[in-house]
């Protein structure tokens, strides 16, 4: 398919392993979004042709997007992407809420603690549910934090920096049980489990499409019919939920996107067969010495994000080794991979001041000292995620790469 500036789209990376921090555009979201800028560029809103072809196109989405997620199309509302999504959750469902607290888990996003922040200026409190050293939560605090004054909770239900999978149903049964409406940041999850949110006890929902080889700019938020919500952007569009002209073309290509993993769960039972992938690389680093799995066991599909292992390195003596460091040694050795949230400035990000494990050494993740790791080892954090676009035998040299960069980076400290 050619680009419409005349190149090739380019294929991703042969070793691009940071699937959590953003992934390559599918084909078939390219072509779905060049149909739709061919045939779909009116706006919707708009009475005459080109504006029904685009209206057309838009609801064909919501159609197909809400029977991959088991929604009503109206409870669909499209966003400019996952933080969009998680802020209209929280600050538009706030809105119609006497202020009380909000509930958050100690390992959220840095879009949820952003809203948080701007909660507590309005007159809300925050609580944190601590989390053990799995980054799961600690659910035998969750009760009294359930009890007045708290009227919202939002939980991350799979941490993009440790793979943890909080367990969904027995939360959100706690929060319908002492009615307190619950937010779900399923940006990490979308694609990766089938999802029924009409089984499913959460109010809110958000996801992204680049997280699963959709373009960037476009997200959404389930939202139950009947709640009441807030706009953060004003205007007639999304039934008043979210202003402004739908990106069309975008929404395409999410909708083909999340169809084609839908598809691949389809055909595996369920399962994303990224896992294998994932798995084989885990079996062939985990003897490596000095590195510590970080998160729950990847063999638990059930407490574990399929695409996605993390690692706390150390080098000699145990020294942890700056996962940044090792990052940039890895990039020049043809290995993407990530460390802590991309979203994180230096471990921290918006509303992290709040916090207050934040108080510890600039660059720590945020994420591992509530997970009870040190400043120093919550520093050395190392994330490798998974796609579609690899295979096992493209993966046979990272092991040798990770050695290398982890010998460059513990050279480079001990000068």
């Amino acid at each position: 398919m050619a680009h419409p500036l005349g190149a090739d789209l380019p294929a991703p990376a042969p070793l691009y392993l940071d699937a959590c921090a953003t992934t390559p555009l599918a084909p078939e979201a390219w072509e779905a979004m060049e149909r739709a800028w061919r045939e779909s560029w009116g706006n919707p809103s708009s009475l005459h042709g080109q504006g029904l072809a685009a209206a057309e196109a838009l609801e064909r989405c919501r159609w197909q997007v809400a029977e991959d997620l088991g929604a009503a199309p109206e409870e669909v509302v499209w966003c400019s992407g996952g933080t969009e999504a998680i802020q209209t959750a929280l600050l538009g469902s706030a809105a119609t809420l006497p202020p009380g607290r909000l509930l958050i888990s100690a390992v959220e996003h840095p879009a949820t603690e952003a809203a948080a922040a701007v909660l507590v200026q309005r007159g809300w409190s925050v609580a944190r549910l601590p989390v053990d050293r799995q980054g799961l939560l600690h659910l035998d605090a969750l009760a009294p934090l359930l009890a007045p004054p708290t009227r919202l909770a939002s939980v991350i239900w799979g941490q993009s920096e440790v793979g943890s999978l909080q367990p969904l149903a027995t939360l959100g049964a706690l929060c319908r049980e002492r009615g307190v409406r619950l937010h779900v940041d399923a940006v990490q999850v979308l694609g990766h489990r089938p999802i029924d949110w009409s089984q499913l006890p959460v109010d809110l929902l958000s996801g992204a499409a680049h997280k699963l080889q959709g373009p960037r700019g476009i997200g959404l938020l389930l939202a139950r019919r009947g709640l009441p919500l807030e706009p953060l952007i004003g205007g007639a569009q999304e039934a008043g939920r979210r202003g402004g002209t739908e990106p069309v073309p975008l929404i395409a290509g999410f909708s083909a996107a999340l169809q084609l993993c839908h598809q691949r769960l389809r055909a595996h039972g369920g399962e994303d067969p990224v896992a294998r992938v994932r798995d084989a690389l885990w079996r062939a680093l985990r003897e490596h010495p000095g590195l510590e799995l970080l998160g729950p066991d990847p063999a638990d599909r059930q407490r574990r994000l399929p695409h996605h292992l993390s690692l706390l390195v150390r080098g000699q003596g145990g020294r942890p080794l700056p996962g940044r460091a090792l990052v940039r040694a890895l990039a020049r050795r043809g290995v993407a991979c990530g460390s802590g949230s991309a979203c994180s400035a230096l471990g921290g990000g918006p509303g992290a001041a709040a916090t207050p494990a934040t108080a510890a050494t600039a660059g720590a993740s945020r994420v591992l000292l509530a997970m009870g790791f040190t400043p120093e080892e919550a520093t050395a954090g190392l994330r490798l995620s998974v796609g579609p676009w690899l295979r096992d035998d493209l993966l046979a040299g990272v092991p040798d790469a990770l050695a290398a960069a982890i010998a460059e980076v513990d050279s480079a400290l001990a000068r």
